[in-house]
């Protein structure tokens, strides 16, 4: 696949994990509009209600309906988001696949950890299996941000452009598992963004996911997920601790789970 950078027409496929009506499905519209061009095409197949945390899940045991809504191009699907990529690559626009898939723009980070259970990633991985150019976008809250009139500003401000950037630098020959980019906008205005850096997945020390359980009113016992402390310290020069540092991080991504440095390892313990 020839891979357009955003400088000519583009047809862009958009999803994300929050929803068909989540605000920041329209932020990610607008950055994919920029990059599209006056000529090019926005498409947008997004899970019908909210699938926060779904990761890379698809609906491999029973079928999703898939709906026109108001709009040009604009779809929901009663599915995760790699079951929207799969919907619109394989159904909605097939024949004519989009030159680029966004994820996003997720409502709180996908830094760390989060990655791992993060549906807005999963739309991208799958993206980045079928052989398309994939990019999943969050927009970190904290209290900078939080309260604030567009608290998605940061994305954006600077999404195209930081898209833009990645898509001129991305390999154009590559065979095996492709790369898909997980971007994470800091949790401050855009006004004071400082800059973009490139960073490992890092990881939250000392704090994990969790449960908290309560009653219902009929007496039944149920658990709500807890996420840990957002804030908590990732290594310097991971994604995380350079967006609590008020800057924009680009973590290049496979969908190969390979340790590689344990291999070898392995490979002597069994002779």
């Amino acid at each position: 696949m020839q891979i357009k950078t955003g400088a000519e027409p583009m047809r862009i496929l958009i999803t994300n994990d929050d929803g068909i009506n989540a605000p920041g499905l329209k932020v990610l519209f607008d950055i994919a509009k920029e990059l599209a061009g006056e000529t090019g095409e926005v498409w947008t197949v997004a899970p019908a209600f909210e699938q926060s945390g779904v990761g890379h899940c698809i609906s491999y045991t029973h079928p999703m309906m898939v709906s026109q809504m108001r709009g040009e191009n604009r779809y929901a699907a009663e599915g995760s988001p790699a079951d929207c990529v799969l919907a619109g690559l394989h159904d909605v626009m097939v024949g004519n696949p989009p030159d680029l898939v966004l994820s996003g723009v997720n409502r709180g980070n996908n830094s760390a950890e989060n990655a791992l259970y993060s549906g807005t990633l999963g739309g991208a991985m799958e993206a980045a299996l079928q052989g398309i150019p994939a990019i999943a976008l969050s927009q970190y809250y904290g209290p900078d941000n939080l309260h604030a009139e567009d608290p998605f500003e940061a994305a954006l401000v600077h999404g195209a452009e930081v898209v833009r950037r990645i898509l001129a630098h991305d390999p154009k020959d590559q065979s095996g598992y492709r790369l898909f980019y997980n971007v994470n906008f800091p949790p401050v205005p855009a006004a004071v963004v400082k800059g973009t850096r490139i960073t490992p997945q890092g990881i939250r020390q000392g704090t994990r996911f969790s449960v908290e359980p309560h009653n219902s009113p009929s007496g039944r016992r149920f658990l709500w997920i807890k996420g840990g402390d957002q804030r908590a310290p990732t290594a310097p020069g991971s994604d995380a601790h350079e967006n609590l540092a008020g800057y924009i991080s680009v973590t290049p991504m496979r969908a190969d789970l390979t340790a590689e440095d344990h291999l070898a390892r392995l490979q002597d313990a069994f002779g």
